[in-house]
């Protein structure tokens, strides 16, 4: 009898494995990808399966967020520009075939007119967000992928909770993992005051929610009665104010009025109705925007809920569109086969390319891999440069005097693959500028990386290295 049982567990496993491996075949995924998972299932029996269950299955095509939820949310009147309307005159053929592109890859809207500010560090961010929820008058909504239960976090909530009991609606959305430390005390007494808070993809002891627990919101958004928005990099947390073991750390935010708003409204409105299944509406929510300065702006969403990885397609686009220069902020550097070639033809044609990471990040892992990507980057003539004041956390992007691409992506796979992710690309001079400004006096808290030193690494460093690459798409 025990015998029989033995051989039925065992045909049982066989035939799931057999299916777990013709569904990734049937899947096409990169050969690479698809080849390393079948070795992890047949060589770790039990423990590989279960890994893939949680870690492996791809959602691309399952859609997550699914597009008839999508469509109940956007199909409704916003101050879009229209694209086919393009003033070709403010921008070149490469540039006007980005935001085509764009357009098509992820139905990213254009808004025009629009005010835009930079802000570069923790004090000017949360000070502008606290003052413009402060003056909220109707709503307020917000997303993060990190609140930390830590004084900048509890200094919003106790605002949250202040506006609330005013009769403002204040809706939060928090990524469940990324947001774990928050205690039950600090979402009870947000829920206690009126503040509609909802976990995005909580963790259940079921296969098929479980199994997603390798996809998590990564989007930074703040919508303030619909009128003035933020996007950017940064999360809910001390760090980017005081500091930590790291040092204080370094992010890029963006303040917008106009129409682009209404883009980040209506992002914010599809995860939510994902998170809580009730539409938001209303035309308060939709206010007719006042017409700034001439620009546009295109938000761009991705993730597994997306046909295309757009954000990724955009800054491969972007990269290639560039004849003078390209200025990057990347935390976490392990790009992706496209974005490594499209940064390193752009160097060997002799644009100015230059990438800034951090000297150190919150995971060796992470360091090591990013030095493992280093070499070709160099060899091609990428100047490399280590941020040495705190940890440079900014995801950001300046092209030509002209394109801006700012938002929570970082140059990885799980960035562009696995994670939901809101980048802003823009077109306006001033703001190219301010962000080059600002690169460029990063420079002077950098130490520039030569090829040199690159190569005359330590044996074992250099193994440790291509190690931790293995993970990337993990990290």
């Amino acid at each position: 009898m025990t015998r029989l049982f033995t051989i039925i567990i065992i045909a049982l496993y066989a035939y799931t494995l057999l299916s777990t491996i013709s569904v990734l075949l049937l899947e096409n995924r990169n050969p690479a990808k698809s080849l390393s998972w079948m070795l992890v299932l047949l060589f770790i029996p039990v423990i590989g399966m279960f890994f893939y269950l949680l870690l492996g299955q791809d959602y691309r095509k399952k859609k997550i967020i699914s597009k008839k939820s999508i469509r109940s949310v956007t199909d409704r009147p916003v101050a879009s520009f229209d694209i086919n309307k393009l003033d070709t005159t403010l921008m070149n053929e490469n540039q006007l075939n980005l935001i085509k592109m764009l357009y098509k890859n992820s139905e990213a809207a254009g808004y025009a007119f629009n005010r835009i500010e930079v802000l570069s560090d923790g004090e000017s961010t949360f000070n502008a967000v606290f003052d413009a929820i402060r003056n909220a008058k109707d709503h307020v909504h917000i997303e993060f992928f990190i609140f930390d239960d830590d004084k900048i976090s509890n200094q919003l909530r106790e605002l949250l909770i202040q506006k609330a009991t005013e009769g403002v609606r204040v809706r939060m959305i928090y990524d469940y993992w990324g947001s774990f430390d928050l205690s039950k005390k600090y979402l009870k007494s947000l829920k206690d005051a009126g503040v509609y808070v909802r976990p995005f993809l909580p963790f259940r002891w079921r296969i098929s929610r479980s199994s997603k627990i390798n996809y998590r919101n990564h989007r930074k958004l703040i919508i303030v009665d619909g009128k003035t928005g933020f996007t950017g990099g940064l999360n809910v947390a001390d760090r980017y104010i005081y500091g930590n073991s790291l040092g204080k750390w370094r992010d890029t935010f963006v303040r917008m009025e106009g129409s682009v708003v209404h883009g980040l409204q209506l992002l914010f409105m599809v995860d939510w109705y994902f998170v809580d299944q009730k539409l938001i509406d209303g035309t308060e929510y939709f206010p007719a925007p006042p017409k700034f300065e001439q620009n546009m702006v295109q938000l761009v969403n991705s993730g597994p809920d997306t046909d295309w990885e757009a954000i990724m397609q955009g800054i491969a686009l972007a990269i290639t569109s560039a004849t003078k220069y390209i200025y990057i902020h990347s935390p976490y550097f392990m790009p992706t086969d496209v974005i490594a070639t499209c940064i390193q033809m752009a160097a060997l044609s002799g644009v100015d390319v230059r990438l800034m990471i951090p000297d150190r990040s919150d995971s060796r892992l992470s360091d090591a891999s990013t030095f493992s990507y280093l070499g070709q980057a160099l060899e091609a003539g990428v100047r490399v440069f280590r941020y040495k004041k705190g940890f440079l956390h900014s995801k950001a992007l300046v092209i030509d005097d002209f394109i801006s691409i700012v938002g929570s992506c970082n140059l990885d796979e799980r960035s562009f693959v696995q994670n939901f992710e809101a980048n802003a690309f823009i077109y306006d001079p001033q703001t190219a500028l301010r962000l080059k400004e600002l690169y460029l006096n990063d420079m002077d808290n950098c130490e520039e990386l030569t090829f040199g030193t690159w190569t005359n690494r330590k044996r074992r460093q250099k193994l440790k290295e291509s190690f931790a690459r293995l993970f990337s798409p993990l990290m």
